[in-house]
C-alpha cells in the first residue's frame, strides 16, 4: 500500500460499517490491519466492530484489546477509555463478568477527568448495569439518570435512548412498571425514527421485549417480538436474530407449540454460543423447560447442565425436575438457594410457583401459604396477567392440600385465567388440581370431566404428566424416582391389565400409557412387563 492507501482503505471500512455491510467492513479493516506492523487504534477498533457484527466475538475482543493498547501508547485518553468501555460490553457478552468489571474500572480511570463526552456516558450506563445486577437499585437509578442528562446535553440519541431503557429496567424492578414501560416507549421513538446505531437500536428493542416477558404480558410481548424480528432479520449475522429467536421460543412455549419453540431455542443457542453467551445459556434453559414438560427428564437434565456451563442458573426448572425425579430434598435445596439469592420482587415471583409446589409436596403448608401470598402481592402490584394466573393456581394448590372447601372455586378461576391467556400446559396442570379438589368435595363427575380435559391437552402437547398428583406424590418414597402416576400405571400392569384397560381406568389415551411405561422401564431398568411386575412386587408397590 502507498502512504495514502491505508487511510483510504480505512475510510472504505468505515463507510461499509455505516452502510451496515459488515462483511465488506471486516474485509477492508482486516486488510488495513494486516498491512501494518503496528496498526492504529482506529483501524483495530473498526475491525473489532465489524468482527462483532459477523459473529466473531473472540476476534472482536482481540482486536479491541490491541486497539486499547495502541490508544494507550499514543496517549489518547478518551479513545482508550471508550475502548475499555466497549471491552466491558464484549467480555460481559462472553460470560466473563470478572474480566468485564476489570475493564470498566480501567475505563473509569481514563475518563474520570473527561466527563462531557459520549464515552463517559456509556461508562455511567455500564456502571448502572453492574449496580442493577447486584441489587443496588438506587445507585443504578442515579447512574442512569446522570447518563440520561449527559445524553440530552450532548444531543446523542444513542446515549439518551440507552439511558432511558436502563432507567426503565430499574423502575420495573423497583415496582414501578407503568413508569418503566413509559421510559421504554420513549426510547423506542428514537429507534422508530431511525436515529439510533444498529447496536443501540437492538439493545432497546430487546430490552422492551424482555421487559414484556418479565412482566408476563404475553400479548404485548407477541406484538413487540414481531416488530423486533423484522428489524433483526436485517442483521442476519449479528447477535440479534438469535436473541429474537429466543423471544419467539418463549412465546411459542407458552402457547404449547413446543416443537417449534424447541427448534427456535436450539438454533438460538447455537447461533449465540460465540456472540452472546448469557442469551445462549438462556436458550438452553428454554430447551430444558420444554424437555421437562414433555417428560424427557434426561433431556431436561442435559439442557440445564449446558446452561449452567454457560453461567446460567435454571433454578425453578431444575428444582421442578428434581421434584419430578422424586428427589424432594434436592428440589427444596435448589429453590431455597435461588430465593435466598433473589433480591428483586419480580425476580422472586417467577420462583414462587415452584416454591409452593415443593413446599406442598413436603407437607409444609405454612411455607407454601407464605409463598402463595407473596406471589399474589407481587402479581397484583405489577398487574402481570401470567403471574396473576400463577398466583391463583398457587392459592388453589395450597387450599387443596389444606382441605379448604373453596379450593374448587379458586382452581376453576385459575383454569379460566390460563385459558383466557391461551397457555394450555398451565391450564391442563391446573385442571389436574381441580379434579383432585372436585373429588375431595364428592363431585366425581366433575373430577372425571376435568381429568379428561387435562388429558386431551396433554396428549395434544405430547406431555407426560402425572394426572393423579401433578408431579410427585409428596412422600418422596417411590422407588427409582417413579412419579405417583407411574406407580399407579405399574400397579395396573402388575395386575395384568393391558394398555387399553389401563387407559380406560385412568381416563388417558393409549399413547399416554405407552409413554408412562417407557419411563417406568427406563427408571426401573427393565425391558418387559414381566420384569416390571417383578419390580413392583420386590418394592412393595402392589397392594400398598
Amino acid at each position: 500500500m502507498t502512504a495514502a492507501a491505508p487511510a483510504a482503505a480505512l475510510d472504505q471500512a468505515r463507510s461499509a460499517l455505516v452502510a451496515q455491510d459488515w462483511a465488506a467492513a471486516h474485509a477492508a479493516a482486516t486488510a488495513v490491519v494486516a498491512a501494518s506492523d503496528e496498526p492504529s487504534g482506529d483501524a483495530l477498533d473498526v475491525l473489532a466492530e465489524a468482527a462483532w457484527w459477523i459473529g466473531r466475538l473472540d476476534e472482536c475482543i482481540d482486536a479491541r484489546e490491541r486497539a486499547y493498547a495502541a490508544y494507550e501508547r499514543a496517549g489518547a485518553d478518551r479513545s482508550a477509555g471508550g475502548c475499555a468501555v466497549q471491552l466491558y460490553f464484549a467480555w460481559a457478552l462472553n460470560g466473563k463478568p470478572a474480566i468485564a468489571t476489570g475493564w470498566l474500572r480501567r475505563a473509569r480511570r481514563w475518563l474520570d477527568g473527561d466527563m462531557e463526552c459520549v464515552e463517559y456516558g456509556f461508562l455511567l450506563l455500564y456502571e448502572a448495569e453492574v449496580a442493577h445486577g447486584g441489587g443496588e437499585l438506587a445507585r443504578a437509578s442515579d447512574l442512569a439518570g446522570m447518563a440520561l442528562d449527559l445524553g440530552r446535553r450532548l444531543r446523542s440519541p444513542d446515549l439518551e435512548a440507552q439511558a432511558l431503557q436502563a432507567m426503565a429496567r430499574v423502575l420495573i424492578d423497583r415496582g414501578e412498571p407503568a413508569d418503566g414501560l413509559a421510559h421504554l416507549d420513549e426510547a423506542m421513538l428514537f429507534a422508530r425514527e431511525g436515529r439510533l446505531s444498529p447496536l443501540v437500536a437492538g439493545r432497546v428493542y430487546c430490552s422492551l421485549v424482555t421487559a414484556c416477558h418479565e412482566l408476563g404480558d404475553i400479548r404485548r410481548a407477541r406484538d413487540w417480538t414481531d416488530a423486533v424480528s423484522s428489524w433483526a432479520d436485517a442483521h442476519p449475522r449479528s447477535a440479534f436474530p438469535g436473541m429474537c429467536r429466543l423471544h419467539r421460543a418463549e412465546l411459542l412455549q407458552w402457547r404449547g407449540e413446543w416443537a417449534a419453540a424447541e427448534a427456535e431455542a436450539r438454533r438460538a443457542g447455537d447461533d449465540l454460543a460465540g456472540v452472546h453467551v448469557p442469551t445462549a445459556a438462556a436458550a438452553h434453559v428454554e430447551v430444558g423447560e420444554i424437555r421437562r414438560r414433555l417428560g424427557d427428564l434426561d433431556g431436561a437434565e442435559a439442557a440445564f447442565a449446558r446452561a449452567e456451563e454457560l453461567n446460567a442458573s435454571p433454578a425453578a426448572g431444575r428444582a421442578l425436575l428434581r421434584l419430578a425425579q422424586g428427589r424432594l430434598e434436592a428440589a427444596d435445596a435448589i429453590i431455597a438457594g435461588a430465593l435466598a439469592a433473589a433480591t428483586v420482587a419480580l425476580g422472586r415471583a417467577w420462583l414462587l410457583p415452584a416454591e409452593v409446589q415443593i413446599a406442598v409436596a413436603l407437607g409444609d403448608l405454612d411455607r407454601a401459604e407464605r409463598a402463595a401470598r407473596e406471589l399474589a402481592a407481587t402479581a397484583t402490584h405489577y398487574e402481570s396477567p401470567i403471574l396473576l394466573a400463577a398466583a391463583e393456581t398457587a392459592r388453589g394448590r395450597v387450599g387443596l392440600a389444606a382441605g379448604d372447601a373453596e379450593a374448587v372455586a379458586t382452581l376453576r378461576g385459575a383454569v379460566q385465567q390460563w385459558a383466557d391467556l391461551d397457555v394450555p400446559y398451565e391450564a391442563a396442570t391446573t385442571r389436574v388440581l381441580l379434579a383432585q379438589a372436585c373429588r375431595g368435595a364428592g363431585d366425581e363427575e366433575g373430577a372425571k370431566a376435568s381429568l379428561a380435559a387435562a388429558a386431551a391437552i396433554f396428549d395434544r402437547l405430547g406431555a407426560v404428566v402425572d394426572l393423579a398428583t401433578d408431579g410427585g406424590d409428596g412422600k418422596g418414597g417411590s422407588p427409582a424416582g417413579l412419579t405417583g402416576r407411574e406407580v399407579e400405571v405399574l400397579r395396573l400392569v402388575a395386575a395384568g391389565n393391558t394398555n387399553k384397560q389401563i387407559a380406560a381406568a385412568l381416563y388417558v389415551s393409549d399413547k399416554t400409557v405407552a409413554r408412562h411405561l417407557s419411563n417406568i422401564f427406563a427408571k426401573a431398568g427393565v425391558s418387559t412387563r414381566a420384569a416390571a411386575t417383578a419390580f413392583a412386587f420386590e418394592h412393595g408397590l402392589v397392594g400398598r
